[in-house]
């Protein structure tokens, strides 16, 4: 009897081991699971600046006798259905600024270059082209401003309103804007592909402001941003189909300045 208790006793302790083994492995597995991209993006160096690229392909490359960072949508990263638009553009995929990751008012200050890919790998490409900013450290959340230089300059004027684009991730991409506010979050601006633009992005709070190339005032503001992310990184955007080129970002980051609007106040429109 008493041994046959000790071996039952021994059993039970073998059997809660055993359990607190596996307990301890699942634990160790889902962290490795959780964080398998912590660490391991691909980084690109521009003069003193680092990107990583988060689902682009890219590279440093010398464009027009300059040194400048190429990137491409990374289709096998996340994938795109053209039958289901919404849910596959304007995701985290872009290159992210190293070392500054606390972004939340200021100016960003890019000179950008889009080229569409041949063959395209989609009809409705429009050379998608920006910046994405306030982003979240797991990619969950960010705000988005970028052009469609395709249709800057098009002889329909329907086109051309829509060739900026706001947007934030995740609840308020492109398509969702334009059922619940349509045009409020687009806005025209006097763009084209394969030239270099100048972007300009003053963010004070919940505005946002976009300049383009040595234009005095704003070509586009949005009033008040939707994203519930108030501080983050910045990144450089590309979309389907575009091949983007960028160089001389500048970041500035200042105190947000309360009652600051450059827009004037207009009633009864």
């Amino acid at each position: 009897m008493h041994f046959f208790t000790y071996t039952l006793k021994k059993s039970k302790i073998n059997f809660l081991i055993i359990m607190l083994i596996m307990l301890c492995l699942s634990v160790f597995t889902n962290a490795q699971s959780n964080n398998k991209n912590v660490g391991a993006w691909k980084k690109v160096n521009l003069g003193k600046q680092q990107f990583e690229l988060h689902n682009v392909i890219g590279e440093r490359t010398v464009f027009q006798n300059q040194q400048v960072i190429k990137i491409e949508r990374d289709l096998k990263a996340i994938p795109f259905d053209s039958t289901n638009i919404e849910k596959t553009v304007d995701e985290p995929h872009y290159a992210k600024l190293s070392g500054l990751d606390d972004f939340e008012n200021g100016t960003i200050e890019i000179k950008v270059y889009s080229q569409l890919q041949n063959p395209a790998p989609y009809s409705g490409i429009a050379g998608f082209i920006g910046l994405y900013f306030r982003i979240k450290e797991d990619d969950s959340a960010f705000e988005g401003i970028y052009l469609r230089p395709k249709v800057g300059r098009a002889s329909n004027q329907l086109f051309r309103n829509h060739t900026v684009q706001y947007m934030s991730y995740p609840h308020a991409k492109f398509d969702t804007l334009r059922k619940i506010a349509p045009f409020k979050y687009e806005g025209s601006a006097p763009v084209a592909l394969n030239e270099w633009i100048t972007m300009r992005i003053e963010v004070n709070g919940e505005t946002a402001e976009l300049f383009i190339n040595d234009l005095k005032y704003s070509s586009f503001i949005v009033d008040k941003m939707l994203g519930k992310n108030k501080i983050g990184a910045i990144g450089v955007y590309v979309d389907i189909g575009t091949i983007g080129y960028f160089k001389d970002l500048k970041v500035t980051k200042r105190l947000f300045k309360k009652g600051s609007k450059s827009g004037e106040r207009v009633i009864g429109i």
